[in-house]
């Protein structure tokens, strides 16, 4: 269930730094900060579905968001993980399409939603914004065709190190010599974020944990040689 705690103004806002919002003057930032309204949400639930129309934006103050694509046999590609800072459903709203996936809450979360009005006033009246999202955009071109490369060039057991080594270093805490990955997902989810089979990810994690590369803590991943898991990834072909 979703509720709705009091609304901080993004002037104020400890996730503000991450995004691209930061740097910006409160002034340039009013109008956002106004007409917007930050929301609970608790894991499992859906912020938005597949197909449907964008009504405004998601700017993320807390948790963490998988954003997916799901196949006609019902299995999910996982796109990306949203975090703190992080904004969603912006390049369908600026292409007025409907959504071309879905997300949903990974790690209980608050986030912002901006109304279109707004979003768009404020991008259209302060060209410094026009500027990051646009860069945003771009980025996120590149990284798509970079996992498109991938996903065609490198192997199931590649794309897992890689992956593994990517969750660490957004997700990790520090342990001596080993690094927690402090991010609960599912072995069906991390398949999807590889773009594999379950049974794989499963067989492929026994592996590097034979191969003294992780180790479990409960539901927990320590990546324990980290490059190891870059030699096995490929990382600096």
């Amino acid at each position: 269930m979703s509720s709705s705690p009091h609304n901080t103004p993004c002037e104020l806002c400890a996730s503000r730094k991450f995004s691209m919002m930061s740097g910006l003057t409160d002034s340039q930032i009013c109008t956002i900060s106004d007409h917007k309204n930050l929301i609970s949400h608790r894991k499992g639930q859906i912020l938005y579905y597949e197909g449907t129309k964008p009504l405004g934006i998601f700017c993320i103050n807390s948790g963490v968001v998988k954003v997916y694509k799901t196949a006609s046999n019902g299995k999910e590609q996982i796109v990306h993980l949203a975090q703190k800072g992080d904004f969603l459903g912006y390049a369908a709203l600026l292409g007025e399409e409907n959504y071309t996936n879905s997300a949903m809450i990974v790690e209980d979360a608050k986030i912002c939603f901006i109304p279109k009005e707004a979003f768009l006033k404020t991008l259209m009246t302060n060209s410094e914004f026009f500027k990051r999202v646009t860069k945003e955009l771009s980025h996120e071109l590149g990284v798509m065709e970079e996992k498109l490369t991938d996903a065609t060039q490198k192997s199931v057991r590649e794309r897992l190190a890689y992956v593994l080594l990517h969750l660490a270093s957004c997700y990790g805490v520090e342990g001596g010599e080993s690094q927690k990955i402090d991010l609960i997902l599912s072995r069906e989810e991390i398949a999807g974020i590889v773009g594999t089979a379950t049974e794989s990810v499963i067989r492929l994690l026994s592996e590097f944990k034979k191969d003294d590369l992780i180790e479990f803590e409960g539901k927990k991943i320590i990546i324990k040689d980290k490059r190891g898991l870059a030699r096995l990834s490929d990382f600096y072909a």
